[in-house]
C-alpha cells in the first residue's frame, strides 16, 4: 500500500505522530500540557496535540482510543471515532473520559489516542417510499439472539 503524504504544523515539544510497529493502522497522539490533567472517575476533559494537519481531498482523520490505555487506566475517547475533517485546519483535541472509580493523571508526552487516516466517499441522497428487501430486513440490535 503507498502512502498518502500529509502536511503537518507540530507546536508541541512531541515528536510527530507515528505508527507503534509495521502493520499499525494508527499514528499515536501525544499530550500537549503545560502541567498535568487529574480527571476524576467519570470526568471528561478536551486534550490538545499541538498538531494541525492538512487531509488531501477524500480522506479524514479518525481519532480513537488506545486499548492499552482503556485496559489500564480506563482512559477512553468519547465521540469515538472522531474525525477530523478534509477542510479542518484547527489544532487536533482530543476528548478523554476517565472511566475507573480512581483519579487518573495525564502528564505531557503521553500517549492518549491513536489517529488512522480513511478514504470517505460523499454520497448523493435518494428520497423513496421502500427499500430492496434482504434476508436481515428490519433485524436491529441483538436480533440474532447470539452472544
Amino acid at each position: 500500500m503507498q502512502p498518502i503524504t500529509l502536511k503537518i504544523i507540530n507546536k508541541s515539544a512531541n515528536p510527530l505522530p507515528s505508527y507503534a510497529t509495521e502493520g499499525s493502522a494508527g499514528m499515536d497522539l501525544r499530550a500537549n500540557l503545560a502541567e498535568a490533567v487529574t480527571l476524576q472517575s467519570l470526568e471528561r476533559t478536551l486534550i490538545p496535540t499541538g498538531l494541525s494537519i492538512e487531509l488531501p481531498e477524500g480522506y479524514e482523520a479518525q481519532i480513537r482510543p488506545r486499548s492499552g490505555l482503556a485496559i489500564k487506566q480506563g482512559l477512553t475517547c468519547l465521540n469515538t471515532p472522531g474525525t477530523i475533517d478534509t477542510d479542518y485546519r484547527g489544532e487536533i483535541k482530543v476528548i478523554l473520559i476517565n472511566l475507573s472509580k480512581e483519579p487518573q493523571t495525564i502528564q505531557h508526552g503521553d500517549r492518549i489516542a491513536q489517529m488512522v487516516i480513511a478514504k470517505f466517499a460523499k454520497s448523493d441522497l435518494i428520497e423513496v417510499q421502500y427499500l430492496n428487501d434482504t434476508h436481515r430486513g428490519e433485524g436491529g440490535f441483538g436480533h440474532t439472539g447470539k452472544v
